[in-house]
Order: structure tokens, then C-alpha cells, then sequence
């Protein structure tokens, strides 16, 4: 199961680009707190100051962040630059196609260094007709203006479908991440293999999930 580290990604999209506080009756004596009301009053505020704590970061919808063996949220997204939609498990992430999202976005730095990387590898598996060509890619673009956005992926020569997650809510509301990049890998039969905080680093990690999720290790 994946874990949840401390890590140095962009944690919050820029400005401009959003992806992402009487005195007793007289003659009578004041009354005394029953200790059972005291007990109930403290637990009440430990609960909602645990409920509020534990609230900041996350999406907006309950469950939490998907968890390695637990199924992923659907969703659909329109296509950066037309053409359609993009989604799981429509585009892979289930219905017998494994697939890996790649979450990022143009004002994210090690975005500009991840995705043309993985870009390129796709193009490469393609080219060759590699087996590894069967595990779906797709890009999750988040709070991105969209003519940035395309200028970006076009730089970096992707050639997978991405979606345009404008306001974060398939990113952040369904997902729960709060920092990018962020990659999930999703079985065929569209569990959640793994949650990989940051950027995939090369291509032979990359390739090294595609061949698990083919295998189904």
C-alpha cells in the first residue's frame, strides 16, 4: 500500500493560474456544571477539531485518497484541445486494460522535466509495437489554463490523451491530491495498484510498472 510522504511538489497551483473565524440571579447561587455535561462538551470538541484537521488538504467528496487494492474513481474530463472526452474506465483503469494517470500541470517544475520523458517513452513503445503499449496512458491536467496547457503538452511532445481537470475536481475532489506531480497506477480490473507521490524519474521505472500491471504483480 502505498504511503503518504513529505515531498517538495508544487503544493498549490499560481495565482493565475487556478489547478488548485451573566451574572446569576439575584439570591440564587450559580449552578454547578455537571461533570457528565464537561465529559460531553470535550469530546465533542476533540471530535470536531479532529474532524477539521483531518478535513484540510482532502477533496471535497468523502472516502479519502484511493488506497492500493481499493477500486478508482471514475470519471470523465473533457480532451485538452477537443476531440472528446478523456476518462477511466472508458480510456483503461478497467475493463480488462491496465492503465497509469499522470497527473501534472505547466506551472509544476517537475512536470517539465516528467512529462516529456514519459511522453517520449510512450511515442517509443508505439513506434516499436511494444507489448508495454497495452498499459493506457493518460494525462490529468490540472488547474491549467487551457491555451497554456496545450502550448505545454505540445512542447513536450505528448501524444496520450490528457484531460482538462480545470477546477481540480477530479484531482483534488476525487482523488484527494493536493501537490503535483502525482501518479496512480490502476489494474485491468480497475483496482488501484499503486499511489506514487511525484515524478516518475525515467523511463525504466515507468516501464517497470507497465510490465506489473501487464503481469498483474
Amino acid at each position: 500500500m502505498a504511503t503518504v510522504e513529505a515531498d517538495d511538489r508544487t503544493q498549490d497551483p499560481p495565482g493565475q493560474d487556478p489547478p488548485a473565524d451573566g451574572q446569576p440571579g439575584a439570591g440564587r447561587p450559580p449552578r454547578k456544571a455537571r461533570p457528565v455535561f464537561l465529559v460531553v462538551g470535550v469530546v465533542l470538541a476533540v471530535g470536531l477539531a479532529v474532524g477539521l484537521f483531518t478535513g484540510i488538504g482532502t477533496g471535497s467528496g468523502g472516502g479519502g485518497r484511493p488506497q492500493a487494492g481499493g477500486p478508482v474513481p471514475s470519471f470523465t474530463l473533457p480532451r485538452l484541445g477537443g476531440g472528446g472526452t478523456v476518462g477511466v474506465p472508458a480510456g483503461g483503469g478497467g475493463n480488462g486494460r491496465p492503465a497509469i494517470l499522470v497527473f501534472f500541470a505547466s506551472w509544476c517544475e517537475q512536470c517539465q522535466a516528467e512529462i516529456p520523458m514519459v511522453a517520449r517513452t510512450y511515442r517509443q513503445e508505439l513506434a516499436t509495437h511494444s507489448p508495454l503499449a497495452r498499459v493506457a496512458v493518460i494525462g490529468i491536467d490540472g488547474s491549467d489554463r487551457r491555451s497554456t496547457a496545450l502550448r505545454f503538452v505540445h512542447r513536450s511532445g505528448v501524444t496520450f490523451p490528457v484531460g482538462a481537470d480545470d477546477d481540480y475536481a477530479v484531482t483534488n475532489g476525487q482523488f484527494y491530491l493536493t501537490g503535483l506531480p502525482d501518479t496512480v497506477y490502476v489494474n485491468g480490473n480497475g483496482t488501484v495498484a499503486a499511489v506514487r507521490p511525484g515524478a516518475i524519474t525515467s523511463a525504466a521505472e515507468l516501464r517497470s510498472w507497465q510490465r506489473r500491471l501487464l503481469t498483474g504483480g
